[in-house]
């Protein structure tokens, strides 16, 4: 099969849908591997590494997208991408299309199948995206730390404090892997934390592992409590596939001390806080209400290198299966990779996708 490695083209965005080691991997087995010219600058691979694992290199976007029957990237493709599509081509990357409806209808037009490797689910784990929500849950207390700082409009709190001083408050949204990842780096700095969970066993879980982590059940009563004494509000809630729950409406942000920071790492779901909206590295925060809100949409694209290598460890061997055996065959004998199937053949084949947009859905088990 041909695999097409696209350059990134989303602003600010520097991971590589495959390293050069997963390029040997697929070339060992006899398959062709195009990447673009530059496509792992970001990542500190250049292509002379690329070729030596024995992929071809092509400076042409738009002819690397007409030669890949498996097109292999990280983030959705953006506009100019979306006329070098082709009916029949396989597309595998992050889709998130519950949150974006234009880009749903334009993927059921070009006739591609769209795999997403947020859907893909085993044993009711998301193993493609866990390694990015816990780069992003352990980034969360960096950046959200960072702008607490007096000069970026912050309320001045040093999250750990100093002897004689009280801690910071960290309250987080969601005990999942990316809640779990913020309250691990939050612990790890001293501050205060609290998990806010709606799953008493993933709360049990909490407490007997993190010591430090008080947990509280999450209801919006809850929250209107903690909310004046928050310092730093991380939102890591998930539903797989589907448009994120409003937790925080614009009025319960109000009752925030000015100068707190919010982390919405769910943003690129649609955000848990209703004033969130997707953000760039190149301009990270803006200030509603008088909280800095830090809404980046590709969070762990800032540490292109480790967040390239943790997602291409969980996304190889899937890709290996659809090199070897193709789409049908594929998903005949690895179930798990039926979940991943968000498009095909112009009919939307995930339901949480179908209900976020109102859109008629197949169901994928009647295609494989």
């Amino acid at each position: 099969m041909v695999i097409a490695v696209p350059k990134e083209i989303k602003e600010q965005e520097y991971r590589v849908a495959l390293t050069p080691h997963s390029v040997f991997l697929l070339t060992k087995q006899g398959h062709h591997v195009i990447v673009e010219s530059g496509a792992g600058i970001g990542t500190g691979y250049p292509d002379d590494a690329y070729q030596e694992a024995g992929a071809s290199i092509e400076s042409d976007h738009a002819k690397l997208f007409e030669k890949g029957e498996l097109l292999v990237k990280v983030k959705e493709p953006q506009p100019s991408e979306i006329r070098l599509l082709q009916p029949g081509q396989i597309l595998f990357t992050y889709l998130h299309l519950a949150a974006d409806r234009s880009l749903t209808q334009a993927l059921l037009d070009s006739g591609v199948t769209a795999l997403a490797y947020e859907t893909l689910e085993v044993n009711h784990s998301l193993p493609l995206l866990e390694p990015m929500s816990e780069i992003a849950g352990r980034m969360s207390i960096v950046a959200g730390s960072y702008f607490l700082a007096k000069p970026y409009s912050g309320s001045g709190v040093l999250l750990p404090g100093v002897p004689g001083v009280l801690r910071g408050k960290v309250v987080i949204l969601g005990g999942g892997i990316s809640g779990v990842n913020a309250a691990q780096m939050a612990i790890g700095i001293g501050a205060q934390v609290i998990v806010m969970e709606i799953d008493q066993e993933r709360m049990r879980f909490l407490d007997f592992t993190l010591h430090s982590v008080h947990t509280y059940y999450s209801t919006e009563a809850h929250l209107r409590e903690l909310l004046p004494s928050i310092d730093l509000l991380i939102g890591s809630v998930l539903v797989p596939g589907a448009r994120t729950p409003k937790l925080v409406s614009r009025d319960m942000l109000g009752q925030m001390r000015p100068g707190s920071v919010l982390v919405d790492i769910s943003v690129d779901q649609g955000g848990c806080v209703e004033t969130s909206r997707p953000t760039t590295h190149a301009d990270p925060i803006f200030i509603e209400d008088g909280i800095t809100h830090y809404c980046v949409a590709n969070m762990p694209g800032a540490y292109a290198r480790t967040a390239t290598q943790a997602l291409t460890n969980a996304t190889t061997p899937y890709i290996q299966r659809l090199a070897d055996h193709g789409l049908q065959e594929a998903c005949r004998h690895d179930r798990e990779l039926v979940s991943s199937v968000n498009i095909h053949d112009g009919k939307l084949t995930y339901r949480a996708v179908a209900e976020a947009h109102d859109l008629p859905y197949t169901e994928p088990d009647g295609l494989f």
